[in-house]
């Protein structure tokens, strides 16, 4: 395999697992996915010598839900830190800003998935776009911050 600067390499993914956001209030943000369509595959807490090795926090503890998408693909993880207390992060960051920005979905009708946010309290970060004629897609503004890309196939 050849990479994008000439390099030889070799792919080490087998493939995409899942994608883990940590989060404050566990109960309030695996409700907003549930409501959006994900479905609780599994919730508990972690400790012990794994997770310390792992994250590389001494005596940490979290409470984790994997939730996964319909069609059994695509999986989310999120974590509540019991041990050591979570750091505040930017609820308002926008798009630009380094780090995770945003998790995507495609959704069957998408100005029904942004009314339903809205009636939750969840606004757009801007507007429905379209794309080429394929998709329409706009950023929501979910609980703790959490930019939640919607997309609906249109072409």
């Amino acid at each position: 395999m050849i990479d994008t600067t000439g390099a030889r390499s070799m792919s080490h993914v087998r493939r995409f697992d899942h994608v883990g956001i940590t989060v404050a209030d566990l109960d309030v943000v695996t409700a907003f996915f549930v409501a959006l369509g994900l479905e609780v595959e599994g919730r508990a807490f972690v400790e012990g010598e794994f997770l310390e090795t792992v994250c590389g926090i001494p005596d940490s503890r979290t409470e984790i839900v994997m939730l996964k998408s319909p069609d059994g693909g695509a999986r989310l993880e999120l974590a509540r830190f019991v041990r050591p207390e979570s750091v505040p992060g930017s609820p308002a960051a926008m798009a630009n800003e380094l780090g995770l920005r945003n998790v995507s979905f495609e959704v069957n009708d998408l100005q029904a998935a942004v009314d339903w946010a809205a009636s939750e309290g969840y606004g757009l970060v801007g507007g429905i776009g379209e794309y080429e004629g394929a998709w329409r897609m706009a950023y929501v503004r979910g609980p703790e911050g959490i930019i939640v890309s919607l997309a609906q196939r249109i072409g």
